[in-house]
């Protein structure tokens, strides 16, 4: 069985709440692998990613995350990266992540994602060059999305993003949002090459539950919709 704890849009400031700490120590014996699926800041500022490195000290097993909306706003991605890879974080937007329980392999792949709706109503690329741009930014994610699973040849293989691939964990976010919520063409590699699970946040009024096309486990763990610190699920072996 591999366990794996999950958790997203934390948010945390330059202050965050030190009990956290007392929450993810119990992760060491509860989980294998902690996820963090962006927004883990809030403004993206050194002072709330070391903030949040100093409540993930006590953690003993692998860390791995993405960035998201809020951790790019101040535009010091890299200043951030570097605070939480410092921390042991590994951010899973420079690269994919292997790991063995109990002899069986689960590859990691994932990115922020971004938006742009979904099926028969996902933006193209056409017209004015900001609205190119746009959709082009979601194309690139998921172009880094496939080169990630193609990589991976592990019995498992878990998808993080922030950004969410389906609009069923949308559900209970205005309709009007949807398209900034996140895109279907995240999720066309990953039922073309195929996932066990794919966690995501950023829609803090959706649902955890929802699945793919092909029948692959969405599950959307943004805090204030699993209204605690985080939540495990298990890959049976």
């Amino acid at each position: 069985m591999i366990r794996i704890a999950a958790i997203a849009d934390l948010h945390c400031r330059e202050e965050c709440p030190s009990r956290y700490r007392d929450w993810y120590r119990a992760l060491n014996d509860e989980a294998d692998v902690f996820i963090l699926g962006g927004d883990l800041t809030h403004l993206g500022k050194a002072d709330e990613a070391r903030s949040l490195a100093a409540e993930l000290s006590v953690v003993r097993i692998p860390v791995l995350a993405v960035l998201g909306n809020h951790d790019v706003h101040v535009d010091r991605v890299q200043e951030l990266k570097t605070i939480l890879r410092d921390a042991g974080v590994w951010i899973l937007d420079d690269g994919t992540y292997r790991l063995t329980v109990n002899g069986h392999e689960v590859g990691f792949a994932g990115g922020k994602g971004f938006g742009g709706g979904f099926g028969t109503t996902c933006l193209t690329p056409f017209g004015e060059t900001p609205l190119k741009a746009f959709i082009h930014e979601t194309m690139n994610e998921a172009n880094k999305l496939e080169r990630g699973l193609t990589e991976l040849n592990s019995k498992y293989r878990v998808v993080v993003l922030h950004y969410a691939p389906v609009r069923d964990t949308l559900a209970g976010e205005p309709t009007e949002l949807y398209p900034f919520l996140g895109s279907s063409l995240l999720c066309d590699p990953i039922d073309r090459l195929g996932a066990d699970l794919i966690l995501h946040g950023h829609a803090h009024h959706g649902v955890q539950i929802g699945q793919t096309e092909k029948g692959i486990p969405v599950r959307n763990v943004a805090q204030p919709v699993l209204k605690k610190y985080y939540i495990v699920y298990e890959l049976g072996c």
